[in-house]
C-alpha cells in the first residue's frame, strides 16, 4: 500500500507540471565544467530550476540542501550570504545565483536558445503550479534524517518527469548525501551511452562508487540507501 501510494502520488506530481521536464529542447553551448546545485527536493522553485536542467540536457552536481541538514547548507550561507534555495554555481563563469527564475533564464541564454519554455517563463504560473505539483508528496524530501557520508560522490542518472526518479532524489535529499546528476530526459543525446553502461534505457539508475554498486528500480534504490547511509 505504501508504495502505490509514493508511486501514485508522486506520478501526479509530473502530470501537475504537465510533464515538464520529460524531454530535451534546443540545446545551445555545452559547459566543460559540471555546474553545482544546492537545493532540495520539495522546494517548488528548486524543481523549476531542475526542470530547466532536465530540458536543456545538462548535468550537475547535486548538494542536497534539506532543513536542518548540518552540510550543504551552511556551505550556501557562508557563499551567498543567506539560506536562501535554489543557489546555483557555474564554475564556467565564475556565476552563482539566487532566485529560481533569474537561475532558469540564465541557464536558456547560457546553454539553449535563449527562449525560455512557457511554463518556466511566466513567474506567477510557474510558482503556483510548481507548487502544487508538490503538494501530494506532502514534504518528502524536505526534512533531514541522520545519514554516514559517502566519501565518494554517488551518480543518478534521471530526469525530471520521472515520477520513480522523484523517490529516489527525496530520499538523496533527505539523508544529505551529495550526487552526480545524469539528465536523460527523451531526445537526450547522451541516451545511447547510457544505454551502453546499464544495458537499457530505464530510470533511475544508481551508481555507487563507494560500493561498487549499480542498479535499477526505485524501490531497490531506496532501501538500498537506507540500508547503506541512514544511522
Amino acid at each position: 500500500m505504501a508504495r502505490f501510494f509514493d508511486v501514485s502520488t508522486s506520478l501526479a506530481s509530473s502530470l501537475l507540471r504537465g510533464g515538464n521536464g520529460f524531454r530535451v529542447g534546443r540545446l545551445g553551448a555545452r559547459p566543460e565544467k559540471t555546474l553545482e546545485l544546492y537545493e532540495f527536493e520539495s522546494c517548488p522553485f528548486c524543481r523549476k530550476v531542475r526542470e530547466a536542467l532536465s530540458i536543456l540536457d545538462l548535468e550537475v552536481h547535486v548538494r542536497p540542501c534539506p532543513k536542518n541538514g548540518p552540510r550543504f547548507r551552511e556551505a550556501v550561507v557562508r557563499r551567498g550570504g543567506k539560506a536562501q534555495f535554489p543557489w546555483l554555481v557555474d564554475p564556467n563563469t565564475g556565476v552563482e545565483m539566487y532566485e529560481s527564475d533569474d537561475i532558469v533564464r540564465y541557464l536558456f541564454q547560457r546553454y539553449g536558445d535563449g527562449r525560455v519554455p512557457l511554463a518556466l517563463s511566466v513567474p506567477l504560473l510557474g510558482d503556483v503550479s510548481s507548487t502544487l505539483a508538490g503538494l501530494p508528496r506532502l514534504g518528502h524530501g524536505s526534512h533531514y534524517r541522520r545519514a554516514r557520508q559517502p566519501d565518494r560522490e554517488l551518480e543518478l542518472y534521471s530526469f525530471e518527469a520521472s515520477p520513480f526518479s522523484r523517490l529516489v532524489r527525496e530520499v538523496l535529499c533527505t539523508l544529505e548525501l551529495p550526487y552526480r546528476l545524469h539528465n536523460v530526459a527523451k531526445g537526450s543525446p547522451g541516451r545511447p551511452a547510457f544505454v551502453e553502461r546499464s544495458g537499457r534505457m530505464m530510470v533511475p539508475f544508481l551508481v555507487d562508487p563507494n560500493t561498487g554498486i549499480e542498479m535499477f528500480e526505485s524501490a531497490d534504490i531506496v532501501r538500498y540507501l537506507e540500508d547503506t547511509y541512514r544511522l
